[in-house]
């Protein structure tokens, strides 16, 4: 049976990386037999242009019906109020189909990062509610005006919410070192993050062999420059986990490494961790790195819940591909310290595939 993929290009920067991203999977489709289908749907502006809506009913239809989706960057600060048809797409997915988990791997590459020693990490984080105002209620927005002098913003913490994300996450510590450390602010936000921390340590009795650390956003930051090696596993709420995400990436070598799905229970979405770069779209310079991890990272989301070891393969053929092409200088794009453009570095990519088979 083939493996469906939607995709959905995006704005700035989206409609280069994402063909690349898919020439990709079509050499691994190739080489491994994977039988992948690709169905695109335009979304963003140019929808907007065609369709009066960033995101139509007919793709939001046909998400639960496909095996995974990729979702190229969006320009959703440009877009007009969502009465006029501005629809963020990227928040839209994560809450209406309950993409609770953001996973984010983080690795130090030779001659890249700026760390003394070595950063291997995974943040999880949680990707519905927290301070994300404009998506965490179910009518109207969570921040407000009640005069023009005063703005309130509401966070909002489930014990749902947080039970799903911190098993996501001892799940996926399984496999790795078996560590855990929830990041929070309870010395702060003593309610929210302590109703966090109270459903992460009751799932963490379900793990003893798992050790759970407890450590604050701040020094959580600070640590991650100075000692990156004490991490393995970290889940956090919402706000936390983009920024933490975003400092590690860079701090390995750049945000245009960064992976990243979008995971619920029976829907994941593959979607870079950097934005949608519309003051360098269409000069063919855009790194497409970051969709391109991700989309290895939807094929083995899928070949697990499929149990299709040819999948699980996919996705680790192509991470090998981009390790080996990153760790040549001569084989980077510019913004990482290299020369080529979008075109030669996934020929690049293509070419180290060939190698590895």
């Amino acid at each position: 049976m083939s493996t469906k993929i939607l995709v959905l290009p995006g704005d700035g920067i989206g409609p280069e990386i994402t063909p690349r991203t898919l020439q990709v999977l079509e050499a691994a489709d190739r080489a491994l037999g994977l039988d992948l289908e690709f169905e695109i749907h335009d979304i963003g502006l140019k929808s907007l242009a065609e369709k009066g809506t960033t995101l139509t009913d007919a793709t939001m239809a046909r998400i639960p019906e496909v095996d995974g989706v990729i979702l190229g960057p969006v320009s959703h600060y440009d877009y007009p109020p969502r009465s006029e048809g501005g629809i963020n797409p990227s928040a839209e997915l994560r809450t209406k189909f309950e993409l609770f988990a953001n996973v984010r791997p983080c690795r130090s590459r030779e001659g890249l990062s700026i760390l003394r020693e070595q950063m291997d990490l995974v943040i999880v984080r949680e990707n519905t509610e927290g301070f994300y105002s404009d998506r965490n209620m179910f009518a109207g927005t969570g921040e407000f005006m009640p005069d023009e002098d005063t703005a309130l913003s509401i966070r909002k913490i489930t014990t749902n919410a947080c039970e799903r994300v911190a098993r996501a996450a001892f799940e996926l510590a399984k496999g790795r070192r078996k560590k855990v450390t929830a990041v929070h602010k309870a010395n702060v936000v003593k309610l929210s993050d302590g109703l966090f921390l109270r459903e992460v340590r009751k799932v963490a009795a379900e793990y003893p062999e798992i050790e759970l650390e407890e450590l604050i956003v701040d020094a959580t930051a600070a640590l991650l420059i100075r000692k990156p090696s004490r991490f393995d596993v970290i889940v956090t709420t919402n706000m936390f986990g983009d920024i933490l995400s975003d400092e590690a990436s860079e701090l390995t070598g750049s945000l245009g490494l960064g992976g990243a799905i979008n995971a619920g229970n029976d829907i994941c979405v593959a979607q870079a961790q950097h934005g949608s770069a519309p003051d360098i779209a269409g000069q063919g310079v855009a790194n497409p790195t970051s969709l391109i991890i991700s989309a290895a990272m939807l094929l083995d989301w899928i070949g697990q819940r499929k149990n299709d070891p040819a999948l699980i393969e996919g996705g680790q053929l192509v991470m090998r591909a981009i390790d080996r092409v990153l760790d040549n200088p001569d084989t980077r794009t510019r913004d990482i310290g290299g020369s080529l453009g979008t075109d030669e570095f996934t020929a690049a990519v293509l070419s180290a595939m060939n190698e590895l088979l």
